[in-house]
């Protein structure tokens, strides 16, 4: 009688924990792969299955609009943090650089069983890197995602380098890099899909005195993916 008790108890105590999602200690790393692209400050963050940032095919909330066209994060930090998420604002201390990578390291609570990833791309004007609510892996090791560049739907891409950046003003705010344009007429004054979905790239142009984009074709463009995600659950 006491063997079977016994054995009944441990089965239970395994059923328990295995229902039961663990705070997990991670180290993140977020890898620039463009040869021309600057990302704004990263906002990185472990949440609830019910918690987006953002969703393609859904339209921008205002505060991802804020991000996709001015690089500002503070309203997406403030709208995790009534969600009780896990958050690391700017992990690489300012731009990340084409090429270049951060790495960062996060204790989640049990409940934040998900991570999504924003920021800017420059020069673009509501271009973004991201993922959307990714299922953080459980098991000790290292994982690898590729990450796409979305455009957030609520600005047209003109692709004009003026200092905007504000939501609902048109715009790019700068080119980090130095290698943009100036005096652009604009490619485009209207934006078909006003829903968040994948970029379609800039266009660009190679006058750099004038021309329909500030945008250089020879610095500027790319191809998905436009960035690496490694995870280490330790």
């Amino acid at each position: 009688m006491m063997k079977k008790r016994q054995g009944m108890t441990l089965l239970a105590a395994a059923t328990l924990f295995s229902g039961v999602a663990m705070a997990q200690d991670l180290t993140i790393k977020v890898s620039n792969l463009t040869s021309g692209m600057y990302f704004t400050p990263l906002l990185v963050s472990a949440h609830d299955v019910t918690s987006r940032l953002f969703m393609a095919g859904s339209p921008a909330t205002a505060s991802l609009q804020a991000m996709a066209e001015g690089g500002n994060i503070s309203g997406l930090v403030s709208d995790l943090q009534g969600l009780g998420a896990d958050i690391s604002e700017n992990p690489a201390g300012g731009l990340l650089a084409p090429g270049a990578s951060t790495t960062l390291t996060m204790t989640t609570q049990a409940a934040n069983t998900r991570l999504s990833l924003v920021a800017m791309l420059l020069p673009t004007n509501d271009g973004f890197v991201g993922v959307n609510s990714l299922l953080l892996p459980t098991a000790p090791g290292t994982y690898h995602y590729a990450l796409n560049a979305y455009d957030a739907g609520t600005e047209a891409n003109d692709e004009i380098v003026n200092g905007g950046g504000a939501p609902g003003v048109a715009g790019i705010p700068a080119d980090p890099g130095g290698r943009a344009g100036t005096g652009a007429t604009g490619v485009t004054t209207t934006e078909a899909n006003t829903t968040v979905h994948i970029h379609p790239g800039n266009i660009g142009d190679s006058n750099a005195s004038g021309g329909s984009s500030d945008v250089d074709n020879r610095v500027h463009r790319w191809l998905n993916p436009v960035a690496e995600l490694v995870i280490t659950v330790n």
